[in-house]
């Protein structure tokens, strides 16, 4: 009987051990849990326009002060305020009477003058013969030749009087002397104006075409000629002289421009100099005086890797960095080299090369060196405990990594 009994307990044991042996099998199998996913973008070649935006101020193509060239009164205001004038529109009358009279005095001094002439002219021809003769004295003589030639120069005179006088009576209308927008008008009808009077009466501005002036810095610009003498980008050539325009409100103007040219000399005390832009205006959009952006295309990058800015991230010390997934299924982590930020993403230098999954989802869920699974963009991510209890390098230190803005 205790053999039996020490058989049995024996016998228990056994299966006991043998259940604690498979449990301990069975255990890391229920414990093991799915690969995280994540959701990437595959890096390639992409031709990419380098374009530089620049503030501005529109400006008038051309602008004209309208002034008096005759002093008077004014009698009639000739124009609407706010509208458009051509050139020879009369804008205002000055009281012509005195300017009328000063033309009929000068009128009647040269028929007065061209009357004396034949008598003068006869009187001069006899004494030129008789002076030969020894009729009359060379004193004589000499004093008719110069009646004569006062005579002659007193009809230029008056001649020269009645233009003077006929200029100055069609100077009493003033005219546009350009094709624009009339402003207000700083005289009322019974003022008093002065030739060449320092106050301007009204200001035509004509903004159909209209310039753009755009500041550049200097220090950029040097930047833009090393790239492209390095090969790094590629000149625009003559795409360059294209030039599209951001309004106020941040919308785009329909119309593109032509860049005329940049200023030769560098303001000392801003580091930059002016580039004028002429854009077309048939609606006047676009007034004197308003804040634009210029957008400029400079050149062209061939072979330009660009990176969502979703998928760069920063570590502590402000680097930049990415996370990959390999060719074996393992998460890599990458330092960049970041250029400009081109739209929604940025152009790496160096770091990344053709072929390179960068992670745009699920990067809270992996670490260097961890297998991830590949998902399309878009893709539910599914979440597991084992990708709770994974994470990047910065949370493991207990920080969040922060996205590149």
């Amino acid at each position: 009987m205790y053999i039996i009994n020490s058989i049995r307990f024996i016998a228990i044991l056994a299966i006991i051990a043998l259940n604690l042996a498979v449990s301990g099998c069975n255990k890391p199998k229920e414990m093991q849990q799915p690969v995280p996913e994540v959701a990437v973008t595959v890096m390639r070649y992409e031709r990419v326009p380098i374009t530089t935006e620049l503030p501005g101020r529109t400006s008038a193509y051309l602008v004209a002060e309208v002034r008096p060239q005759v002093s008077g009164i004014i009698q009639k205001r000739l124009f609407t305020e706010g509208s458009d004038v051509k050139t020879g529109d009369v804008l205002y009358q000055i009281d012509p009477a005195p300017y009328r009279a000063a033309l009929n005095n000068a009128i009647g001094a040269l028929g007065r003058a061209e009357a004396n002439l034949p008598a003068i002219r006869s009187k001069y021809e006899r004494y030129k013969d008789l002076v030969n003769d020894k009729a009359v004295s060379q004193q004589e003589y000499e004093d008719i030749a110069a009646a004569y030639k006062q005579a002659e120069a007193d009809i230029q005179y008056w001649k020269a009087s009645v233009e003077s006088a006929r200029i100055n009576l069609g100077y009493t209308s003033i005219t546009a002397p350009i094709t624009g927008r009339i402003g207000k008008s700083n005289v009322t009808v019974g003022a008093l104006v002065t030739a060449n009077q320092p106050s301007a009466m009204a200001v035509i501005q004509q903004i159909d075409p209209i310039y753009v002036d755009a500041t550049q810095s200097s220090a950029s610009q040097l930047q833009l000629k090393g790239h492209i003498e390095a090969g790094r980008i590629k000149n625009a050539g003559k795409d360059q002289t294209r030039v599209k325009l951001l309004l106020e409100d941040g919308t785009s103007y329909k119309m593109e421009g032509i860049l005329k040219f940049s200023d030769v000399t560098v303001e000392p005390s801003t580091g930059s100099f002016i580039l004028r832009m002429v854009f077309p205006n048939p609606k006047s959009i676009l007034l004197p005086g308003m804040y634009v952006r210029a957008v400029i295309q400079e050149g062209v990058i061939e072979q330009a890797i660009l990176v969502p800015q979703q998928g760069v991230f920063r570590d502590p010390k402000g680097n930049p960095f990415t996370m990959i997934v390999d060719a074996e299924g393992k998460v890599q982590q990458i330092k960049l080299t970041l250029g400009r930020a081109i739209g929604d993403k940025w152009n790496v230098s160096e770091g990344l090369k053709v072929g390179d999954r960068v992670i745009i989802e699920g990067i809270q869920k992996v670490r260097p060196g961890a297998p991830a699974k590949v998902v399309s963009p878009g893709t539910d991510v599914k979440d597991s405990k084992e990708a709770k209890k994974t994470a990047n390098p910065l949370t493991k230190t207990g920080q969040t990594p922060t996205k590149t803005k």
